[in-house]
């Protein structure tokens, strides 16, 4: 069993704080454990904070509901809201708006707090999120993907509506075009009225009476649809490239929701990226290790290059090759490439450089 904490507590204000003190700390916290603002990694553990606090502005904000949790603490509210009841009637949408993230962002969000609620009217269709793998070369390049995706659009033959062409919809005769059904009970701490949607019209209000022949009275149909996404030069792997209108369809007339294509970069048989650089490693001969000279190094363009290497190189040591990296993904400016050597021992020698090689050896006093 879950202890809720005090809402007091959650929003750091005093049981004497005045309204304008309540939303001042709810708007701070916020805009600190607000989901959109933190990192994908730590969206999870936000949205349960956000729904605590959200939860707790919800009751501490109302006159009636904090004299309830005043007087009878976590139990008078849970036995006299449902979860969708405890955040209605709360002005969520003025403070989302004034923090920039629009006024409808609270019906957007409302399955944070673990509830539904079917709305009437035109509603966004949900979005679609694709991979999209590519190689590194053509992330060095930028290229073109075609691919297909199976969802849903919005029904030619009504439009959208449901209903077959040259009928309507009809006022749903159960909760006579509201959307919801209200039941009332009595308990200890008085009369508790519970709204929910309606089973008949999903509170939608209207029902098709006639349904469309095409989509059966979804005013929507699943079809395979070809895209076409320029990827651009520089992209890392995770990159999210949005496709305004392509995603699942709206309903009611809704606008259809987006398609994000997000970028997978094969791995490469040569280069590790680290952002906008590029890490190789080469074999270098050892008599070019040691004397110096010229080796040629790959690079991401497919070109080969030729590198100088001073005597004396050791193994492990790294070469910096300005402006042969990746492009950078918002400016003109390139990465650089890292080379890193790797002495090459040779595993077989023919008698003369074995001889050689020991004449060397005792040169510098080594018994060989």
């Amino acid at each position: 069993m879950t202890v809720k904490r005090d809402y007091y507590e959650i929003l750091g204000v005093s049981k004497t704080a005045s309204a304008k003190e309540i939303e001042e700390a709810y708007r701070r916290l916020a805009v600190q454990h607000h989901p959109d603002r933190v990192p994908a990694e730590k969206k999870d553990e936000a949205r349960e904070k956000f729904k605590e606090i959200s939860e707790a502005y919800a009751v501490l904000s109302d006159p009636n509901k904090k004299r309830e949790y005043d007087t009878y603490g976590h139990a008078g509210i849970d036995s006299h809201y449902s979860q969708e009841d405890l955040f209605s009637g709360t002005n969520f949408g003025s403070i989302f708006r004034d923090m920039g993230f629009g006024g409808s962002i609270f019906e957007d969000l409302f399955d944070i707090f673990g509830t539904h609620r079917e709305r009437s009217g035109p509603r966004r269709g949900a979005d679609i999120e694709v991979p999209v793998k590519i190689s590194l070369e053509e992330a060095y390049r930028g290229v073109e993907k075609d691919f297909s995706i199976y969802h849903t659009v919005t029904c030619s033959t009504c439009r959208g509506s449901g209903a077959k062409p040259g009928t309507s919809k009809k006022v749903c005769n159960k909760c006579k075009g509201t959307g919801h059904i209200s039941s009332t009970q009595d308990t200890f701490f008085g009369r508790f009225v519970q709204s929910q949607p309606c089973p008949r019209c999903k509170g939608k209000g209207q029902i098709v009476d006639i349904p469309c022949e095409k989509c059966f009275g979804s005013g929507k149909i699943k079809e395979q649809t070809k895209i076409s996404v320029k990827v651009p030069p520089g992209v890392d792997n995770g990159t999210t490239i949005r496709i305004k209108g392509k995603g699942e369809a709206g309903d009611e007339g809704g606008a259809s929701g987006d398609l994000y294509v997000v970028v997978r970069i094969a791995q490469h048989p040569i280069f590790v990226r680290q952002g906008d650089d590029l890490v190789c490693k080469v074999e270098i001969p050892y008599p070019i290790a040691v004397l110096g000279g010229q080796v040629e190094v790959p690079t991401i363009e497919g070109a080969k290059l030729k590198m100088s290497i001073p005597p004396g190189t050791q193994t492990n040591k790294v070469f910096r090759l300005k402006g042969k990296g990746m492009p950078n993904l918002h400016s003109s400016r390139r990465g650089d490439m890292y080379v890193e050597t790797i002495i090459h021992v040779p595993e077989k020698l023919n008698d003369k450089q074995k001889n050689i090689l020991r004449e060397y050896g005792k040169s510098l006093g080594l018994d060989i």
